[in-house]
């Protein structure tokens, strides 16, 4: 951040902003929208796409910005940024193709949608940052491959926790202690909620219930701890993680010595979770020491005797530092947090109900199916379904509730690109 705000201060004193386009205007490309047209300098969003324009006439709308035109094709919109008019479109694509683009921020939640647009931004050499943890989870090392081959970065969102781990995990390695835990600062975990139980706490924060179902059915976590596999190379050390619940205001320092000592300090490390510690919902990584003198000081500095050392940032705070992403994308081609190890650990869909055969599977977050991390190579060889492919998939077999599916348990839809793209994944790793 220190490097971030200085470049972004002369990017601004040369008149040569960093220049973002959006993808989504819902409620965190509303918030992301206010942030960068406000407070962000040397930056500017210079196109909103959303399915439906009034999305995006709202998102700059709320920021302040009241002099954006439409936009209908790559041509109009290439003009609209050249003369420095903020630009509004439901062509998706369009922003993805024009000049006068540096980074796209890609906000939909979407799966297949997403892909088709984000491998389109990469092929035309744009930067992408991810707001959608379940396409990274699902098919982001795979999209990693095509965003080198084009000399470009795609990373998920500093701010988001995922991002705020990896910057803690980096720092930890930095000073020598080897990060062995990464964990996720959770308040509730539920794998049975459904949009129907969440919807009093999803208008209360102006969210869509389904989100609000996803972050407390475990789905959300699961994805995001995922994503920290694939960027430092960790597993997990059992479908589902460990997931311990404390007593509520429990410090983050005390949770240590609730994680078997021989699962995180035996292989890579692991991700995981806690629900009920605080500070939440920040982050923390555990990591070990061999120096005794070393040892010594740690212990100086209120870290403990060990063999565990607590590190931990006490919140994330999402739309706030998305922009600061896009900026350590464009100018030092750093990405926050992307899948540099591929595929290690797998989001799979277990069965929230009982399921019957001919039933057609809903979205993440709804009422059929819950998210379990697995490692990648057991979710292969078992044949387990990605619940990132699960939705609009139908049952060819009733399946009971808690189980977890596999591909030969569905009849996917045909032609879908995150279909071919997750095909090619696991050809690529294998």
């Amino acid at each position: 951040m220190i490097i971030l705000d200085t470049e972004l201060k002369k990017r601004e004193a040369q008149g040569n902003p960093v220049r973002v386009a959006m993808i989504g205007a819902g409620f965190m490309g509303r918030g992301i929208a206010l942030q960068m047209c406000n407070f962000v300098q040397g930056m500017r969003l210079v196109a909103i796409a959303n399915r439906h324009i009034e999305g995006a006439r709202r998102a700059y709308q709320e920021a302040g910005v009241e002099n954006f035109k439409p936009a209908e094709t790559v041509r109009q919109l290439e003009d609209l940024i050249s003369s420095g008019t903020p630009a509004i479109t439901e062509n998706a694509a369009a922003v993805c193709q024009a000049e006068g683009i540096d980074a796209v921020i890609e906000v939909t939640g979407t799966i297949e949608y997403s892909a088709q647009l984000v491998l389109d931004a990469i092929n035309h050499g744009k930067h992408v940052v991810l707001m959608n943890a379940e396409l990274d989870g699902t098919i982001g090392p795979i999209l990693k491959v095509y965003a080198d081959k084009a000399g470009v970065v795609i990373t998920n969102a500093d701010g988001d926790q995922p991002g705020v781990i990896m910057n803690l995990y980096r720092f930890v390695k930095s000073i020598g202690v080897k990060p062995v835990l990464c964990g996720n600062i959770k308040g509730l975990h539920d794998p049975y909620r459904n949009p129907t139980t969440q919807e009093g706490f999803a208008k209360q924060w102006g969210q869509k219930a389904h989100m609000g179902t996803s972050f407390a059915d475990g789905t959300k976590i699961s994805f995001e701890q995922a994503i920290v596999a694939n960027a430092t190379g960790m597993r997990v050390a059992k479908r589902g993680m460990f997931g311990p619940t404390v007593k509520p205001g429990t410090p983050i320092r005390e949770v240590a010595s609730l994680y078997p000592l021989d699962a995180v300090l035996t292989g890579p490390g692991i991700v995981d979770y806690v629900v009920g510690a605080e500070p939440g919902p920040g982050v923390f990584v555990l990591g070990t020491h061999d120096h005794p003198r070393q040892q010594h000081y740690l212990n100086l500095y209120k870290l403990g005797t060990g063999p565990l050392y607590c590190f931990y940032t006490p919140y994330h705070l999402c739309h706030f530092e998305v922009p600061l992403t896009a900026a350590r994308a464009v100018i030092f081609h750093d990405a926050a947090i992307t899948p540099t190890y591929g595929p290690c650990v797998d989001v799979v869909a277990a069965a929230k109900i009982d399921l019957k055969a001919g039933q057609v599977l809903d979205g993440m977050g709804h009422y059929m199916t819950y998210g379990l991390c697995e490692n990648t190579s057991t979710a292969i060889s078992k044949g387990l379904l990605p619940i990132g492919l699960a939705e609009g998939s139908r049952l060819l077999t009733d399946i009971p509730k808690d189980k977890v599916l596999t591909y030969q348990d569905v009849a996917r839809p045909e032609g879908r690109l995150c279909d071919k793209l997750r095909a090619e994944q696991d050809r690529h790793f294998q």
